[in-house]
């Protein structure tokens, strides 16, 4: 299993702000739903509670430590790790890719565990009360980059930058 970390951060990492995206990148969602698309999400509470209904076309895990039961359509987990055992279980081969997708504690939680991170750096500081963790970049290996200029549809320009955990030998 490929254990993957998907995520749009400010130039200050922000990352939300009162439980909401702080911009709106179309083409960002777009690139989340393609990555994401039969695969298996994990997700906070908040971060499920945000979007408001289980993502189409994919295996939604909500992590909470206060639901006894699961939204409709999701698969309920307590924490990370037994998250992490609910996906192997229930993905194929195939598919054997898995995302966390928010929020801030899941992401700093899985930080360690990672082999991919996929970052939409959104090039503007802005306030916001969710902040994704510091990364020390040295860990990590750039393998692909997008740039995306600001336009009538998205208020910024934006980087696609995909990472790989550099392997220790």
């Amino acid at each position: 299993m490929i254990l993957s970390l998907i995520v749009a951060a400010s130039e200050n990492n922000v990352i939300g702000k009162d439980n909401k995206l702080p911009w709106h990148l179309p083409d960002d969602l777009k690139r989340f739903k393609a990555l994401t698309r039969g695969k298996a999400v994990i997700m906070g509470r908040k971060t499920f509670e945000s979007i408001g209904h289980p993502l189409p076309d994919r295996l939604n895990i909500v992590v909470s430590r206060h639901l006894e039961v699961a939204p409709d359509h999701c698969v309920l987990a307590h924490s990370l790790s037994d998250a992490l055992e609910q996906a192997n279980e229930r993905t194929s081969e195939r598919t054997n890719e898995v995302f966390v997708i928010g929020g801030a504690e899941l992401f700093g939680l899985a930080l360690p565990l990672i082999d991919r991170l996929y970052l939409t750096r959104v090039h503007v500081k802005i306030d916001g009360d969710v902040f994704f963790p510091s990364l020390d970049f040295s860990e990590w290996r750039e393998i692909a980059r997008e740039e995306h200029l600001s336009d009538d549809e998205h208020a910024y320009t934006f980087s696609f930058i995909d990472y790989e955990r550099k392997k220790s030998f």
